[in-house]
Formats: C-alpha cells, structure tokens, sequence
C-alpha cells in the first residue's frame, strides 16, 4: 500500500510563521526529509518522526536531487506518511517540480502546503512593502546562482534594470557585485535603494539598507556570509526602521 507525501512549506525559520495545515501534517508525520534551512525549532513539531536532512547550502556537501527524490519514494512505496519539508514557500527555488515528476511517475498521492516566503518575511521585517502606488507596481524574483553557484547566463537585463519594479534575488550573496555592474551597465542608477536580509525571522537575523553600489561592494570587499541571504532593490518605500542598519554604519563599525 503507497504511503502519502506533503510537501510542507516551513516559512523562513520561525514556527510561529508556519501555516496550521504545515503543523498538523508534521504532527502526523512517519517520517520528514528536510531542508537545512528547515530544521531547528520547527523539527521539534515532529517529535514522533524519523528525520532525515536533506538539505542543500552553498559551497558545502549536499545531497544530490536525484537522491532526495529516489528516498522521498523509498519511505512513500513503503506505505509511509512522508513530510518533505522544505524551506520558504515549497514552489519558489525549491527544485519542486523535480519532485512532483517523480511522485507523479511513481503514482505517489501528494499534496502540497504553501507557506510564508522569506521575501514576505524579509519586508514585514524590514517595515517596508514590496509594492508602491505610481512607482512599483510590480515585483520580480530572480535566482542569483545557476546550477554552479556562478550569476546566471542569459539574464533579462531590461526586466532587471527596470527603475520601476522591485526585484528580489534569492542566493545572490556571491554573485550580486557581478550583478550590479551589468544592471548599472544596463541603465539602473547605482544609487537604488538595496536592502540585503540575513536568517529572516530567525534569531540570527539582521537587515542592512542602502544602494545598489554600496550593496555590491560591500558583498566584494567581504565576502558572502554564512547565514541565509536575501537581497531586495528597486524603489522601495522609506526604510527607516529601527531594526534596519544603514550599510555605510554597518560598514564602519566592522572596518
């Protein structure tokens, strides 16, 4: 008898993000494959499951896909009730669709659970909001690694440059000074409010604002962090927030 797999959407870190759908299917869970960024207090709603990490981080050992999805099937076939619990929002840069392929071709039943994305997260931290009346009417999500870890080729460079959308780059911390040069390159002024958030609603989480130029050299001159990382640009609201630090401050203190 085939088991069930939900595909559960953890949120950034926080449980208390977590939808009540994510924490009743951890709750009834045999077992949970997840993510790096998925573990923590959250694991501790699954007291009763095996748990297996599954996770992928930069520049470190990593499961390969292949592998995630053959034992995600494994637990499934084997009648079990299967958590693959992934970080954010399960279809934002998450390698969902390989999964889905794979419980399709199996004939796993499945279901997925949406969640809170760190973009979301990131903003109401930041007290900011993603759009604005008249001047950022649309928001747009790119990822800033390819499948190397190096800034994708074949990038919309006008999309990306647009002075008019707000655009949000998921694991860009290595490759956003490259970036910068070719949206500058391609008309954005360097002067673009950029807002980088690390470990969003987690413990560790701190929030840095500035421009795009002051954005990109900081990332060169020291270097991408550890921490889980967001970078947001375009013409963002007013971002005075007390818990935001100016990246000039920032900077100093740490030179």
């Amino acid at each position: 008898m085939k088991g069930f797999v939900s595909i559960v959407s953890s949120g950034p870190g926080d449980p208390e993000l977590l939808t009540r759908r994510a924490a009743d299917r951890l709750a009834g869970a045999e077992v949970v494959l997840y993510d790096d960024l998925s573990s923590g207090p959250i694991l501790a709603l699954a007291p009763q499951a095996e748990l297996i990490p599954v996770g992928k981080r930069a520049g470190r050992p990593s499961p390969k896909q292949e592998a995630v999805s053959a034992l995600m099937l494994d637990h499934a076939l084997a009648g079990r009730r299967v958590v693959r619990l992934k970080s954010g929002d399960a279809g934002m840069f998450g390698r969902l669709e390989e999964e889905l392929t794979a419980l399709r071709g199996a004939g796993v039943p499945f279901e997925i659970v949406p969640g809170v994305s760190s973009v979301n997260a990131a903003a109401a931290a930041a007290g900011l909001p993603l759009t604005r009346r008249l001047t950022a009417r649309r928001v747009q999500y790119v990822t800033g690694a390819d499948v190397t870890g190096k800034l994708p080729q074949a990038l919309n460079w006008a999309a990306l440059a647009d002075p008019g959308a707000v655009t949000v780059v998921f694991m860009g911390q290595r490759s956003f000074p490259d970036l910068a040069q070719g949206l500058v390159a391609h008309g954005l002024p360097a002067d673009t409010p950029a807002l980088i958030a690390y470990a969003v609603s987690q413990p560790g989480q701190v929030l840095r604002r500035g421009t795009v130029a002051e954005l990109a050299r900081m990332l060169r001159d020291s270097g991408p962090s550890s921490a889980p990382a967001l970078i947001v640009y375009g013409p963002l609201a007013e971002m005075g927030d007390a818990a935001v630090t100016a990246l000039a401050t920032a900077a100093g203190s740490e030179g």
